[in-house]
């Protein structure tokens, strides 16, 4: 996820998913089957009886579709030269599939067992209001940088890259990271989960934190002191990276 970034060929699709229009056309009404199920859920807050059928968990199910949504559809509208299945972002390994899986074990285990630490509905909707957020600063952010963003980080400049400094950029040195780190904190918060909240936030921050020292030398080296100046001036928004 390099947002000043462009590598030639850095996107090609890895091969694990077919790159057809058809599997392109499956994700699409999968992820959007999943949304709907989310959305209804959570406006409803339940679903005939069922114990697990919470507005929380409509929410993180809505979410989760959204965001994996999202980055196929920002990338095919403003890079599209680099769109492709991958830019769903559902080969992003098998940890961070375990990741979501145990975020829902969690919150299923303690809502059957210990149904009233689900009920503090001031810490779901804070972290509603952190997950949006979070997927409003990423998005906003491939927008800006356009064809300056890639999802694979990369090690070749083309001679049409510029440096993104205006809108987010202005005052977050990481946008997407910075987005994709508070959205999944607030999916957790909004699911009341203590224990994937406190490992989504060493996780993330470990990894955020190399990845972006990992790609900022590439940025010097691509854009010397103007990037040097850019870092003095705006932070990443990531607590002490």
């Amino acid at each position: 996820m390099s947002e000043n970034i462009i590598s030639l060929g850095a996107d090609s699709p890895k091969g694990d998913i077919p790159n057809t229009p058809l599997m392109v056309s499956l994700i699409s009404f999968v992820l959007g089957s999943i949304f709907a199920f989310g959305a209804v859920l959570f406006y409803s807050g339940t679903l005939c009886g069922y114990w697990w059928a919470t507005y929380q968990l409509g929410f993180f199910l809505a979410a989760w579709a959204a965001f994996h949504w999202g980055e196929f559809a920002v990338t095919a509208g403003w890079n599209r030269h680099r769109c492709s299945v991958d830019s769903f972002l559902l080969n992003n390994g098998s940890s961070y599939h375990i990741a979501h899986s145990c975020a829902l074990l969690e919150y299923l285990v303690s809502l059957y067992f210990f149904p009233t630490w689900k009920s503090h509905s001031y810490v779901t909707l804070i972290g509603i209001a952190l997950a949006l957020a979070g997927q409003a600063l990423r998005s906003t952010a491939m927008i800006q940088a356009s064809s300056n963003f890639s999802h694979a980080v990369a090690t070749y400049k083309l001679e049409t890259h510029q440096l993104v400094t205006h809108g987010v950029y202005a005052w977050c040195r990481h946008p997407s990271y910075a987005g994709f780190f508070y959205w999944g904190l607030g999916t957790q918060l909004a699911l009341q989960n203590p224990i994937s909240f406190l490992v989504y936030a060493i996780v993330l921050w470990n990894f955020f934190s190399k990845r972006i020292q990992g790609e900022e030398h590439a940025l010097v080296r691509f854009f010397g002191d103007d990037y040097i100046q850019y870092r003095k001036r705006v932070g990443t928004k990531i607590p002490y990276i």
